[in-house]
């Protein structure tokens, strides 16, 4: 059934920008992350036509199609490619992001920002060690690579 796997990609280029319309602002957790590949395998599981009754998991319609969940990769790259941007541009933006600001935190349990979601794709480390990352283009192709 490989052979469905490409229609699948052409007709799905029409529907990942507007998956995707914003994501460089977007915090990814668990639930949202979930939520983002709901469609992603929806759309895969019409067009190598599985129905819902068949009971096959996710990762099992993943190998049929001989491919990987992709979207939230792709967003997480288009927000470290976007940060590295803001990051060697050192104006308020670089300010906002890194917390670097003076002022008293809210009430309340913190939000997440969209550093730490950042520092859990790249890997363990310093702040530092991660803004530097951020800010090297080549790291973060081959980051997105890797499939981290």
């Amino acid at each position: 059934m490989g052979y469905c796997v490409c229609p699948f990609f052409r007709s799905t280029g029409g529907l990942q920008p507007v998956l995707m319309y914003g994501c460089e602002a977007w915090t990814i957790s668990k639930q949202t992350q979930n939520k983002l590949e709901a469609p992603e395998m929806w759309f895969l599981r019409r067009m190598l036509r599985i129905p819902w009754t068949a009971k096959k998991t996710n990762e099992r319609v993943l190998n049929e199609a001989n491919k990987r969940r992709s979207l939230v990769r792709t967003i997480r790259k288009c927000q470290a490619t976007f940060l590295g941007h803001v990051m060697r541009r050192g104006k308020l933006e670089h300010l906002v992001t890194t917390g670097k600001f003076e002022g008293k935190r809210s009430r309340g349990r913190q939000r997440e920002k969209i550093m730490d979601g950042l520092a859990t794709w790249l890997g363990p480390g310093k702040m530092s060690d991660i803004l530097a990352a951020i800010k090297d283009r080549d790291m973060i192709a081959n980051a997105y690579k890797q499939g981290t």
